[in-house]
């Protein structure tokens, strides 16, 4: 794989974080390419140069922490429900910023969606129709519910201005996923 050269790493990086900061100013439709040009200190030119315009900087952006949290399912893929969602607790925790704005009003309606499907595509992995618990269950029920059920935490988690500490949500969110999957 090409390195990447460090500049353009920091150029993006100023890009990224000037939309979210944008975003906890005004709704994404109000930020316009000129906002995230004077508040990344870059160039219009330079933006266009990573991005075709702020929608799609908007949806790597969100990719790239789909991406991220895919990686860190599947590197705790062996571990127990409380042990695995400790690793996903503190995630949500060390990027607070771009997961409370996409999950609270002034977030993108887009991320949701693509969170609860990612969500979906994870779940599908665990459940189990033929025995157990879950014997004699449709799977598609346990898998809307369950997934459902994270997305919905998740959200009142950083609507809620984390009530709880990383740590009880993690703790209490692995035994939920214990009792239904």
């Amino acid at each position: 794989m090409a390195k990447v050269d460090r500049r353009i790493l920091k150029t993006q990086e100023a890009v990224k974080k000037a939309v979210i900061e944008l975003m906890a100013e005004k709704s994404f439709d109000a930020i316009t390419i000129q906002d995230i040009s004077d508040k990344a200190n870059v160039s219009r030119g330079t933006i266009y140069l990573h991005y075709m315009d702020k929608y799609d900087l908007l949806d790597k952006l969100i990719e790239a922490h789909i991406e991220q949290l895919r990686t860190l399912c599947e590197s705790s893929s062996e571990l127990e429900f409380i042990e695995a969602t400790e690793i996903w607790s503190r995630y949500f925790e060390e990027h607070y910023a771009f997961f409370s704005l996409m999950l609270t009003s002034k977030g993108a309606p887009y991320f949701r969606t693509r969170f609860l499907d990612y969500l979906i595509d994870e779940v599908k992995k665990e459940v189990n129709v033929t025995e157990g618990k879950n014997q004699g269950f449709d799977q598609g029920v346990i898998i809307q519910f369950v997934a459902s059920a994270l997305v919905g935490l998740v959200e009142w988690w950083f609507a809620n201005n984390r009530p709880v500490s990383q740590k009880a949500l993690a703790e209490q969110m692995g035994r939920l996923l214990e009792r239904n999957l």
